[in-house]
């Protein structure tokens, strides 16, 4: 109601454009609210994937690395959405795999896979074996990659993470490994071409290595 002077008589409603226009900034504000925070989202999936969850804390490998490849293949059941490895490694199921150019021999073989927040590769499958194979024949051209599997007393092989060793789930080559204690690193031998190609070879060889890690689910 409008009193003689022209204004809004106390306890009545203010006019209906008003109040319209102040709900439209409220809208305006939140729809620029929300797109601000998906921009935020999206940087921080593509620029650095492992580290958008700030309650996680970064493994060993996120700490060694800034660029990182993601995937959606991820596990049933999983309340994440990606799979990300270093850029460069190459992912198979939940594990990142880097397979150099350069060559070592075995102790720093084993070393340069630690100092990168992984180790080198432990294969429990047939599957992994036959990707990694896969891998290693395709260019560069190499012939031998370290794994980590040692000897650690003449016929005690060991797994570098301290998995069971398997006599059943192996794939040396035929009357490998040799007998004695000399040759007690392995190595994948690319040129076998077919899946039983490890072989028991001396410490001091220099050759090129697989380094294994978990991949991080984001």
């Amino acid at each position: 109601m409008m009193n003689g002077q022209g204004r809004v008589s106390p306890g009545s409603a203010a006019p209906t454009e008003e109040r319209g226009c102040s709900w439209l900034n409220i809208w305006v504000f939140l729809i620029c609210a929300l797109a601000i925070k998906a921009a935020i989202g999206t940087l921080c999936l593509w620029l650095v994937v492992p580290f958008c969850h700030s309650s996680d804390q970064p493994s060993a490998l996120q700490q060694q690395f800034s660029e990182w490849e993601c995937d959606s293949a991820v596990p049933q059941g999983t309340d994440r959405g990606w799979m990300c490895c270093p850029k460069g490694w190459r992912r198979f199921q939940g594990s990142c795999y880097f397979l150099s150019t350069d060559t070592m021999n075995c102790a720093e073989s084993a070393e340069n896979c630690t100092g990168m927040g992984s180790q080198l590769v432990v294969i429990t499958s047939k599957a992994e074996q036959d990707f990694l194979y896969k891998q290693g024949t395709q260019p560069p051209s190499r012939e031998n990659f370290y794994i980590g599997l040692f000897e650690d007393d003449v016929g005690q092989w060991q797994w570098v993470d301290k998995t069971p060793y398997n006599v059943n789930a192996t794939f040396w080559r035929n009357e490998e490994p040799a007998p004695g204690h000399t040759e007690n690193c392995t190595v994948m031998y690319v040129p076998e071409r077919n899946l039983n190609n490890w072989n028991d070879v001396p410490p001091t060889g220099k050759h090129h290595r697989i380094c294994e890690a978990a991949a991080v689910t984001v």
